[in-house]
Order: C-alpha cells, then structure tokens, then sequence
C-alpha cells in the first residue's frame, strides 16, 4: 500500500530509528559505540535523512518532508495548506514508531545507563546551555538556512537530491548543532519526547517539557521565514 501520508509516517519512523540510533549508540553504556562522539552522531543523521528519504519515496511520498518544518515551509510558498496537517500527524506518529523502535533496539542498555540526562538525550535534543531565547534563535537561524539550501535542491538532478539533504543536515549538525543539538524538525523532537514519557524505560527522568516548545517554535517560526523567502528568489 503507497500513500503519501504513509510514506511520511513509514519515513520519519525510519528516520528517527537510525538518527536517535546513532545517539544511542553513541551514549548508552554497553554500547559497542559508546563514546564515539559528536562526529559520529552527526554522520549517522546525516545517512539517516538520506535513507529515509528515499524510504518515504518508495512507501508513496515523493516530497519525502519527514519534518513538519519542511511541510510548514512548502505551504508558506505555495499557499497550499490542504495536506499539512496530514503529513504532520503522519511525521509525529512516525516519530514516536521510530523512538519506540530505539528503546526495543537498546533494551538492556537503559537499565545499565545511570545518567538519566544521557537516556533523554537518545530522544530528544536539550541545549548546551540553557538560555531560551538564544537556544530558540539558533533553532530558528538553522531551519533557516535548512529551508533557503532546500529551495536550492531543484537545480540538482533528482537522483542526487537525497544525497544532497543528507550532505546538508551533515554540515548542519557539525557547524551549528553544538548549541541545542539540531532538532530543526518539531516531530524529530516532539515525537521521542513523547515516547520517553510514556514508555517504561529503566530509571529514566523527567522528559524536559519546560524546553519542549523551544525546538517546535524555533524551526515553525524559521520554516515561516524560509518558506517566504524561497517564495521570491
């Protein structure tokens, strides 16, 4: 069965496995990755919108958003709002598959990960440090730019397009995600915040829903101001 909401949801599930998978990987003690570190990390993301991109094609969704920062930006350009809500249902569900996904992948590893920071940070992302109006102007500069690069990618033949979105969410994550971790995608973080609060993950802490927003409104609000400028350049 294809369908362009399930290639959204069968996309953002697949990307949220392997990129909150590398960071599992990466932080969870027993991890055979464990201590790998920050290029590691944004590696894995980068391969995994790659990957999830051509997943959400082949599952029926050609546009492949898998971010409602994406699908928000679409819509300010074009004026067409008639499936946004949609795909973002679709991102956000997908989001929370693929954050189950990664708690069932490293099960035994919650139980021997004291730190109950490390555990959230295999969900959702938190600031380096916490100061919210810088931490949302950093989320709203990196959907930004996310936004105006895509805008670019029609001059790319379409068999590179993939390559090119990972290329640039790679050099996201290692110039500008060192402040708050990068979500620029309110289901990315939204979806495995939801999940670390409702699954019955060993020892874990409090889900942060003080910081929650900042990571929705940064890259809604940046999604806004992208989608208007690609709309005239």
């Amino acid at each position: 069965m294809q369908s362009a909401i399930l290639g959204e949801l069968i996309g953002t599930a697949v990307l949220v496995y392997l990129g909150n998978g590398v960071v599992a990987n990466v932080l969870l003690k027993g991890s055979k990755g464990e201590g790998a570190g920050w290029m590691v990390i944004a590696t894995g993301w980068a391969m995994a919108v790659t990957i999830s991109i051509f997943v959400s094609t082949a599952f029926g969704s050609p546009a492949a958003h898998l971010n409602p920062a994406v699908t928000v930006a679409m819509a300010t350009k074009t004026g067409d709002w008639a499936n946004a809500l949609y795909f973002i249902v679709a991102q956000i569900a997908g989001a929370i598959l693929g954050a189950t996904l990664v708690w069932l992948h490293y099960l035994p590893h919650w139980t021997h990960t004291e730190d109950k920071g490390l555990k959230l940070a295999c969900f959702s992302t938190a600031p380096a440090i916490r100061n919210l109006v810088a931490n949302i102007l950093s989320e709203l500069l990196a959907t930004v730019l996310f936004i105006i690069a895509l805008g670019a990618l029609p001059s790319i033949p379409n068999q590179l397009g993939p390559y090119a979105v990972g290329l640039l969410v790679w050099a996201i994550g290692l110039s500008l995600g060192g402040t708050t971790g990068y979500a620029i995608n309110p289901a990315r973080d939204l979806g495995p915040r939801i999940a670390h609060a409702l699954l019955p993950i060993e020892g874990k802490g409090t889900s942060d829903w003080g910081y929650a927003w900042v990571p929705v409104v940064g890259p809604v609000v940046g999604a806004i101001i992208g989608g208007l400028i690609i709309a005239y350049i």
